[in-house]
């Protein structure tokens, strides 16, 4: 049986990844998985995270080598779109795990992550509390430098770009990628997201904007101020910015639109 391609979006938390990972699944072309190795990292036996998951959202069948080889058994039956955050997956970066992957990046302001952190934390009545290793700028940035000293440099989006021109922006996307572009994946109903729901369930924390959407719209460009973060938070602003910069400029361009 022959191998179909993998696809991996290479995010940060709350970068619109999850709203585009949608509009992936709503293609019909390809087989989804949502943050498949965050459920290890987190979850899983050989867990990684900084905080060890409640004994009662433990998951001891979720192993690095289970969840990959998932991957790999879904792509001998068809193209294979997964969305996941490269923290999840820094210590598994070896040639033949990075060759069997098409790589892309969706960046984002750090000041819009950070604030989108602090209202979600808000409403789960939480401490604005995490390693800045999980927030993934950093091995954003090392695994396209990775990739790049590979001779591999991998397109990268940029959240504000696409949102700016969803309909553009996602047919230069699927350009870089090697996919075709279907307009009708930018347009869904309305309606629970539990396909992408796999730590805590909490929909109306995570998910309400995708929850409530109907597909992915053109939105005005939107300023956010760093200095009217908390001060726990603005504090990491300047560390994630260094790693956005160097990202931003190689961008995808909204320039590249044609037709």
């Amino acid at each position: 049986m022959s191998e179909h391609p993998i696809y991996f979006l290479w995010a940060t938390p709350r970068s619109t990844s999850t709203a585009f990972e949608w509009m992936m699944r709503q293609r019909g072309d390809l087989i989804c998985f949502h943050e498949p190795f965050g459920m290890a990292w987190y979850q899983g036996p050989e867990a990684r995270a900084p905080r060890p998951a409640p004994v009662d959202r433990q998951r001891p069948e979720a192993t690095f080598e289970k969840i990959w080889n998932d991957i790999q058994d879904a792509a001998e039956k068809r193209p294979v779109f997964v969305k996941d955050m490269p923290h999840h997956t820094d210590h598994l970066w070896s040639d033949a795990f990075l060759d069997r992957i098409t790589h892309s990046f969706l960046i984002r302001d750090p000041a819009k992550v950070l604030a989108s952190l602090h209202r979600s934390y808000q409403k789960a009545g939480m401490e604005d509390g995490f390693e800045p290793h999980e927030i993934s700028f950093g091995p954003q940035q090392d695994l396209f430098d990775t990739l790049k000293a590979r001779g591999a440099a991998a397109p990268i989006l940029d959240s504000d770009d696409m949102l700016e021109d969803p309909d553009g922006m996602v047919r230069v996307y699927c350009d870089a990628i090697g996919i075709p572009f279907i307009s009708d994946a930018l347009s869904w109903e309305p309606g629970a997201r539990d396909d992408v729901l796999w730590y805590d369930g909490n929909d109306e924390i995570w998910h309400a904007s995708l929850r409530d959407s109907d597909g992915l719209k053109p939105m005005p460009r939107k300023h956010v101020d760093p200095g009217d973060l908390p001060p726990n938070l603005s504090a990491h602003y300047d560390r994630f910015m260094k790693h956005y910069t160097v990202l931003y400029p190689q961008r995808l361009r909204p320039e590249m639109v044609t037709g």
